[in-house]
């Protein structure tokens, strides 16, 4: 992962927790990578769980460590309409059933490429309702999840979606700043009107069926919803139904938000 960066506060941290607030990984995670020899200060190896980076030290995570992290697995899938991001109903079909060896895409050099079976735990970061499509990312990894979907979280969620009404300004600056759902103010909205009938959202928040429900609320239908990115992971050239593990270098990318 090669991550490097100099130290500006005055006073002294401890690596492991400046690592946890710059987004690299947890402060567990940190003490395992110092336990690996894979954190340096200045050029010299951190062997001490407890060391304190000070103003002006530079600190650097090794290649290496990236395929530590890695060891909790991620995964994007361009999901169809017509499957569950998880927990499905009687009949219904989850999307962790798509990830299977034959729809793993892509040139993958390096160590093979864990395949989820019955055991694997992936959780949404960020749902996608049945009748929605694009972007899903799946992981077990609770620090990539709170990245994504915690309290805290400020990440963009980019969305094409296909409307039936007519779209006026009036409701244009509604879905921008101005709406409410459940007796709470939503967060300002990036949303514009790319080609007649077609909006682009840009949010960062995902409450429950969250762009579905804005429309309603200004008099327009959803006949398609299309995720394309969350943060910086885009869904490029994935085809429908396709999934690949998330890179090291896109969970610190999203980490950092």
């Amino acid at each position: 992962m090669a991550w490097t960066r100099c130290y500006e506060d005055a006073e002294p941290q401890r690596v492991n927790r400046w690592l946890a607030q710059s987004g690299v990984c947890s402060r567990r995670e940190a003490e395992a990578l110092i336990a690996k020899g894979l954190i340096s200060i200045d050029g010299e190896r951190v062997d001490d769980l407890g060391r304190k980076i000070h103003a002006g030290q530079t600190l650097a995570v090794a290649d290496e460590a990236g395929t530590q992290l890695q060891r909790q697995l991620t995964i994007l899938i361009h999901k169809p309409v017509g499957v569950v991001s998880a927990q499905p109903e009687a009949r219904q079909v989850p999307a962790i059933r798509l990830a299977t060896k034959d729809a793993l895409w892509g040139d993958h050099p390096g160590p093979a490429v864990q395949i989820p079976d019955a055991k694997t735990r992936l959780a949404p970061v960020g749902r996608l309702d049945m009748d929605s499509r694009g972007l899903l990312i799946l992981s077990e990894d609770g620090v990539l999840a709170k990245a994504g979907i915690g309290p805290a979280s400020d990440l963009e969620k980019e969305y094409l979606v296909q409307v039936e009404g007519a779209v006026s300004e009036k409701k244009l600056a509604l879905l921008r700043h101005g709406l409410e759902l459940d007796h709470r103010k939503l967060k300002p909205a990036r949303v514009a009107l790319v080609e007649p009938g077609r909006l682009r959202f840009i949010l960062k928040e995902g409450r429950n069926r969250q762009i579905r429900r804005m429309c309603e609320a200004v008099d327009l239908r959803v006949v398609d919803l299309f995720r394309l990115r969350i943060g910086p992971i885009s869904l490029g050239d994935l085809p429908e139904g396709r999934w690949r593990p998330m890179t090291a270098a896109e969970r610190v990318a999203i980490l950092q938000g």
